[in-house]
C-alpha cells in the first residue's frame, strides 16, 4: 500500500475487479492505492467498530448503506487500537458530520490513519456484482497511483486471496493482558486472542470474569497458567484451514473439560477441532441484520456477523467426534450456514457470529450467561 493524506478531496479514484470490472469515483480518506479482498456489509449504523473490526484484516469493506460518516468520529465506539480494514467503499460521505460525541469526521479519521478509500460510486451495482460473482480481490487507486486499467488490473491480480491466508497472529496482542471483573469477580477465564473485539472482554466483565486476554500463539501450558474456570476463542481475519496451533489447542481444552466458548473464528476453531471442515462461502455474511435461529429455543436473533468462511457439519444429526456427540446448534434463515456449534457430552459450544453487539442487535447476548452456566455447573 501506498499513500498520501493530501489531496483527497480532489483526487480521481479508480476501484478494480479481479474479474475486469472497474467502477470511478472521487478518493475518499487517503490517496495512493491499496489492495484486499472486496467484500459487502449490510450495517446501517456501526461504521467505526467495523472498521476497526480485527476480522476485517486485508479486506476492502464496501458499504450497502448511501450515506455514511453523518455521525463522525468518536473516541468510545472503536473496538481495536487502530482501523483495520484494507480500503473502504462508500457511495455518498457526509459532508458534514453531526453528533454529541463526534470529534472529528470520517474522512480525517482515514486519513490519519493512511486508509485508502473511494467514494461517489453505485455501491448498489457492486454489491449485486459481488453477490451474483462473489468476493474477489480489488485494488483502488487514486491520484498518481492510476494508470491504465489493463496496468490496475494486473497488479490487482498479483495480490494475495483470502484462501490459505494465516491472519490471526497479525491482529492479535503481543503480551497478554488483563480486563479485570467489574464487580465482585466470580472466575477466571483465558481468552484466546485470534482478532478480538474490545467489548468481548467488557461484555464477560460485566458478569464478574476476570479475562486474561492472550496471543494468539499461546500454548496449552500458557492458557492453564491462568487457572481459567473457562477457556474462550475469538473472533479473527483468515482462512480456518491455516489455523492448525488454535485447533491445537482447543483440543487440549476439550480433553480437559473446560468450559468452552468460542465466536466467528472461534466457531471455525470449534469446527476442525471436533473433526468437521471448513470452506469459503461465496460472499460471506457481514453486517447487524443476519437473522440466525437458536435450534434449542427455536427463537429467532438479529445479529451481527463478519465471516468469509463457515463449518462443514451436518443440520440433519447428531455427529459423534472424539470429544463425545456434537450438534449444530443455530442456524442462518437466510442461507442454513451452520451458525453454532455444541457438544451434549462436554461443556463446549461456539457460535459464527458475534454476541458482544458492537455494532449490532444485543439478541445474543445470552450467549455469554450460558457460558457463566456452564463454569457455574463445572464448580458445582
Amino acid at each position: 500500500m501506498t499513500i498520501s493524506t493530501r489531496g483527497a478531496a480532489k483526487a480521481p479514484a479508480v476501484l478494480v475487479l479481479e474479474d475486469g470490472r472497474a467502477f470511478r469515483g472521487r478518493a475518499y480518506g487517503a490517496v495512493g492505492e491499496t489492495f484486499g479482498e472486496a467484500v459487502f456489509s449490510t450495517g446501517m449504523t456501526g461504521y467505526q467498530e467495523t472498521l476497526t473490526d480485527p476480522s476485517y484484516h486485508r479486506q476492502v469493506v464496501v458499504m450497502t448503506a448511501p450515506h455514511v460518516g453523518n455521525t463522525g468520529v468518536n473516541d468510545e465506539d472503536p473496538e481495536s487500537k487502530q482501523i483495520w480494514v484494507a480500503g473502504y467503499v462508500v457511495r455518498d460521505p457526509a459532508r458534514v458530520p453531526s453528533n454529541w460525541r463526534s470529534r472529528r469526521s470520517l474522512d480525517e479519521e482515514l486519513v490519519s490513519q493512511g486508509v485508502v478509500g473511494i467514494s461517489g460510486i453505485d455501491t448498489r451495482a457492486l454489491t449485486r456484482h459481488l453477490r451474483e460473482r462473489g468476493a474477489m480481490r480489488v485494488g483502488i487507486f487514486s491520484g498518481n497511483a492510476i494508470a491504465d486499467e489493463g496496468t490496475l488490473l494486473a497488479r490487482v491480480r498479483q495480490a494475495p486471496e483470502m484462501n490459505g491466508a494465516d491472519l490471526s497472529a497479525e491482529v492479535a496482542t503481543k503480551e497478554t493482558y488483563v480486563v479485570p471483573a467489574i464487580g465482585t469477580k466470580k472466575f477466571t477465564v483465558a481468552a484466546i486472542d485470534l482478532g478480538i473485539k474490545g467489548m468481548t472482554p467488557h461484555r464477560m466483565a460485566e458478569r464478574g470474569i476476570e479475562v486474561h486476554v492472550l496471543p494468539a500463539t499461546a500454548t496449552l501450558e500458557e492458557v492453564y497458567a491462568v487457572q481459567p474456570d473457562g477457556v474462550f476463542f475469538s473472533n479473527g481475519p483468515g482462512d480456518p484451514s491455516t489455523a492448525d496451533h488454535p485447533v491445537s489447542v482447543m483440543q487440549g481444552v476439550l480433553e480437559r473439560k473446560t468450559p468452552l466458548f468460542g465466536i466467528c473464528f472461534g466457531n471455525q476453531i470449534l469446527g476442525r477441532a471436533l473433526g468437521f471442515g471448513t470452506y469459503k462461502l461465496k460472499y460471506g455474511h457481514r453486517g447487524i441484520n443476519q437473522p440466525v435461529q437458536d435450534r434449542s429455543t427455536g427463537k429467532v436473533e438479529v445479529t451481527a456477523h463478519n465471516h468469509g468462511f463457515a463449518v462443514d457439519a451436518p443440520l440433519d444429526k447428531v455427529s459423534d467426534t472424539a470429544y463425545g456427540r456434537a450438534e449444530v446448534s443455530h442456524v442462518c434463515l437466510n442461507d442454513q450456514v451452520v451458525e453454532g456449534l455444541q457438544l451434549l457430552d462436554r461443556p463446549a459450544f461456539s457460535v459464527q457470529y458475534h454476541p458482544e453487539a458492537a455494532a449490532g442487535p444485543h439478541d445474543a447476548a445470552y450467549l455469554f450467561d450460558r457460558f457463566v452456566s456452564l463454569m457455574e455447573d463445572q464448580r458445582a
